[in-house]
């Protein structure tokens, strides 16, 4: 199963590397000719893979990723992201030059996510390095919107970490089951969404579109912006299968550090589009 997060989905896991992986998620049905019949653990995931558990958590002292190995790197990514992001708002004031700095952080950040993506191996200083001019950016992007509309970054921090929360209930509980029809009708609908708004911006920046189009702060964009969170939730249970499976398949434990990523550059997502659209309604008030 890829993700739709191009870290994930660029670096998907193989038994070349040794171990089954995020690609190749354990369903039976496809066990016979099926896109997942080079997997040797598709009929039972537990049954040969000495790594794997029953509660999806490989054995202390393997060298194997566990579910505390992402939780701590996820916490030092997004911790990075957030110091960045504070420091950012104490130290760069509203300006044209603070703008020019967030949007330079912006460009390193998609950088060095661009050369982490492509890399064999996870680089911690790659990916904290993105964490950290991610934060600044979000740090200036945070700072102008607060100061139009008092308080929408604390309200998009909250509804960000409902999202996320809410997301992972109904995952856990079964409510979504992640199979390859999920994946391939959440994409179609991604990549739509993503042309859509790739066509909106060019209009826009030749003034065929007045007031950001399809992004605007009216109704219409109150409805994308909608659609874009549910996009991220649904990227976000596509990222919680993919650990997942890199877990009970026995990926090594430095393949944290790219869990960890992925989940970064999907909250950052949701957190940005969660910004847009309490921008939005409070504009409406």
């Amino acid at each position: 199963m890829r993700s739709s997060n191009p870290v994930f989905s660029r670096r998907g896991f193989s038994r070349d590397n040794g171990y089954a992986g995020f690609n190749t998620a354990p369903q039976a049905g496809y066990a016979q000719g099926g896109p997942y019949a080079q997997n040797p653990y598709a009929q039972n995931p537990y049954a040969q893979n000495p790594y794997a558990q029953a509660d999806v958590q490989a054995p202390a002292g393997t060298g194997r990723m566990t579910m505390d190995d992402v939780i701590v790197r996820s916490a030092l990514t997004l911790g990075t992201v957030a110091v960045g992001a504070v420091l950012a708002w104490a130290l760069l004031p509203v300006s044209g030059t603070s703008y020019g700095l967030a949007v330079g952080s912006a460009l390193i950040a998609f950088v060095l996510a661009m050369v982490q993506s492509f890399k064999r191996t996870p680089s911690p200083a790659l990916i904290l390095g993105y964490a950290a001019f991610e934060g600044v950016f979000l740090g200036v992007l945070s700072e102008m919107f607060n100061s139009r509309w008092s308080g929408a970054p604390f309200q998009a921090v909250l509804g960000t970490m409902a999202v996320s929360g809410a997301t992972l209930l109904v995952y856990k509980a079964g409510w979504i089951r992640v199979t390859a029809r999920y994946a391939r009708i959440g994409m179609s609908i991604a990549i739509a969404f993503m042309v859509v708004m790739a066509v909106n911006l060019l209009l826009v920046a030749f003034g065929v579109a007045d007031d950001g189009g399809l992004r605007s702060f009216g109704p219409l964009g109150a409805l994308v912006g909608i659609l874009a969170i549910v996009l991220g939730a649904f990227f976000l249970t596509l990222d919680f299968k993919q650990i997942e499976d890199g877990i009970a398949y026995g990926a090594p434990r430095s393949e944290s550090w790219l869990a960890a990523f992925g989940l970064t550059m999907t909250l950052v997502w949701i957190y940005v589009e969660m910004l847009r659209l309490v921008a939005i309604f409070s504009s409406n008030d």
